[in-house]
């Protein structure tokens, strides 16, 4: 578990976030008993979630439906307030002063708009502008330079229900930095675009985080938004955090297995046979693959070290290049979804 870090900009302590919900029969009868005797069962989003997000940081907040994530994030947006525990946004409690925190974030959900949805967008921005009494001049320009990033020209004319999801997407990114905010939730950001509107919208939301200094938290199943955006990601699974640091450092702890691909210089027909006979001590066996001038081994990192690997395959083969891939955030995440992820600690990658 990650270490708490003092003077953090946003500190939240002991998490607990628990949902009465209605527990009914199923068919008539059910809704009729509900009806006179309803009968309610609690049932906890959150379990003492703890962490800190320092000035500046962009990290992931990841996990399966129902992991907690956006629980999370309503949380620290104030819109509800934990059952028990704390959240701190730069010191303020999110929740009972929503006015001075909402200065100090900007929210993007998915799919939800903030902007107006039958007037230009022009106007809901100019709205917005009001709404948080930015001085013109800052308005002005904070809007060019989203302008230009965002590529908003054409689009600032036409009212937002004319709006493709990416086109809205983009001016609602827009909409929640016009006040420049310190911290940027996002939920789903790039959920339903094409490849090169969410290239766009990764490109400017690491600039903001990059050269403006603006905090960033992500949650998002999108692995390239996790990979280009952030530095650190949190793992949540049934309420609680399962992992907490650096991307690197998940995939060493829950990466289970290294691929190397060597290419041959010549044709060799028994290359898996040989391959298979060379890391006859390798545990667990490896799992070997050829393909034309191509030989790939993928194997535990953990008990095997790629140096001990590469040599025995180089004394057996005539290779004449190859290419150790490194852990993949996409496998963790998809145990992690599938229930499969082994939480202990794992031996050291060499």
């Amino acid at each position: 578990m990650r270490c708490c870090i003092s003077q953090a900009q946003i500190e939240a302590r002991a998490l607990t976030k628990t949902f009465r919900v209605p527990k009914r029969g199923s068919g008539v009868t059910g809704a009729i008993q509900h009806l006179f005797a309803p009968v309610y069962e609690d049932k906890r989003a959150l379990d003492q979630v703890t962490f800190d997000i320092a000035s500046g940081e962009a990290v992931a907040c990841v996990g399966p439906n129902g992991a907690g994530k956006s629980t999370t994030v309503k949380l620290m947006v104030g819109i509800t307030m934990p059952t028990s525990g704390s959240v701190r946004i730069e010191g303020l409690d999110p929740h009972k002063e929503r006015i001075t925190n909402s200065r100090k974030i900007g929210v993007v959900f998915g799919q939800r708009s903030q902007l107006w949805w039958d007037l230009p967008v022009a106007e809901s921005l100019r709205l917005l502008g009001d709404i948080y009494e930015i001085p013109p001049d800052r308005y002005d320009q904070t809007l060019k330079t989203c302008t230009e990033l965002l590529e908003l020209g054409p689009l600032l004319g036409q009212a937002s229900r004319s709006l493709s999801l990416g086109q809205r997407m983009r001016c609602d990114i827009a909409a929640s930095l016009l006040h420049s905010p310190r911290i940027l939730f996002l939920d789903e950001p790039t959920i339903g675009l094409d490849v090169a509107v969410k290239a766009r919208i990764r490109q400017f939301i690491s600039a903001m985080n990059r050269e403006r200094g603006v905090t960033v938290v992500l949650t998002s199943h999108d692995l390239q938004d996790i990979e280009t955006i952030c530095q650190r990601i949190i793992l949540m699974d049934k309420g609680a955090i399962v992992f907490d640091g650096s991307l690197l450092a998940v995939k060493r702890q829950f990466d289970r297995s290294r691929v190397v691909t060597f290419r041959l210089r010549e044709m060799v027909p028994d290359a898996a046979a040989r391959v298979q006979i060379a890391l006859s001590e390798v545990a667990p066996p490896p799992v070997i693959t050829v393909t034309g001038y191509d030989t790939v081994v993928t194997f535990d990192p953990s008990h095997s070290s790629s140096a001990a690997v590469v040599a025995k395959v180089m004394a057996e083969l005539p290779v004449e290049d190859l290419k150790i891939e490194e852990p993949g955030i996409e496998s963790i995440i998809r145990q992690l979804y599938d229930g499969t992820l082994k939480l202990g600690v794992a031996e050291p990658v060499t």
